[in-house]
């Protein structure tokens, strides 16, 4: 896929956050807070920094790879998806529908192209992620393997099996992603079940990790993932931690967990539209 300026991806950005607004409009249904938090990192690594061809194989021989964990936010995988050529755009009309290939979490049963784990169950896609790589290397495949967790996952038990497991298997071409936003559906993870310090926990458990300050700001995004890839290879499983915004671009979204899971009005998807300018066309 051929470079794009910052510009140009951060136009691609608000025509993503439109979509995943209008999808979850239209079926009174889905996750678009960390949906509209994510959208920065999708768009560069689909566009900018991932090595991935549209025309899909399952095996994906030679190409890097991506896995959702935290499938809840299906609409800016969708929507990165569409966009950079995997299925029609046209097809985000079917979100959430019956018998559509679009369901509120990724799925293989419908055969969605890009879509290679069904996510969702939250913790598993970091173990996912370890196989994947692992097999790259029996394969002699110098790819990188991606995965992105929420930071109210890290609660979950089978992560920080799958973290010790990478570690001393020196699985060291994996990049993880954690959308550090400090939300989860119930409040804030502070109040909930506090994580703590992220980066000092995968350090002991012999991870490399960096920090990505700005998260919405597409310059230090792609400065972040080009970091990470820098620090691959050396022995060790990258982590990155990515500070983003829950719903980010909306002024009346931004920063709480209380979108987590809830659509906007016909007047609140009319106030938050006016916010994003169209430009690649609505779908």
């Amino acid at each position: 896929m051929q470079k794009k300026s910052i510009e140009e991806l951060e136009s691609i950005c608000s025509q993503v956050r439109r979509d995943c607004l209008r999808m979850v409009h239209a079926v009174q249904s889905g996750h678009p807070g960390a949906s509209l938090g994510c959208t920065e990192f999708f768009v560069a690594l689909y566009f900018d920094q991932m090595n991935h061809d549209p025309s899909f194989n399952m095996e994906a021989k030679g190409e890097d790879i991506f896995f959702l964990s935290n499938g809840h936010i299906s609409p800016v995988f969708y929507s990165v998806l569409s966009r950079s050529g995997y299925f029609p755009t046209e097809e985000m009309n079917t979100f959430r529908k019956i018998n559509s290939r679009l369901q509120g979490h990724p799925a293989t049963h419908e055969h969605l192209p890009g879509i290679r784990i069904a996510s969702g169950s939250l913790g598993q896609g970091l173990s996912v992620a370890i196989g994947a790589a692992q097999a790259k290397k029996l394969a002699k495949d110098d790819s990188m393997i991606y995965v992105l967790m929420g930071d109210g996952e890290q609660e979950e038990g089978q992560i920080w099996e799958a973290a010790m497991y990478a570690a001393h298997w020196k699985v060291d071409n994996l990049i993880a992603t954690i959308d550090l936003n400090g939300q989860q559906i119930d409040g804030p993870t502070k109040e909930v079940m506090d994580v703590m310090d992220l980066k000092a926990k995968y350090e002991a458990f012999g991870w490399t990790v960096i920090d990505t300050k700005n998260g919405n700001d597409m310059k230090s995004v792609l400065e972040g993932l080009e970091k990470a890839k820098e620090l691959s290879g050396k022995g060790k499983p990258v982590l990155n931690l990515l500070h983003t915004e829950m719903g980010y671009g909306v002024d009346f979204m931004v920063g709480t967990h209380k979108w987590h899971g809830i659509a906007p009005s016909d007047e609140q998807l009319a106030d938050a539209l006016g916010q994003l300018p169209e430009t690649l066309g609505d779908y």
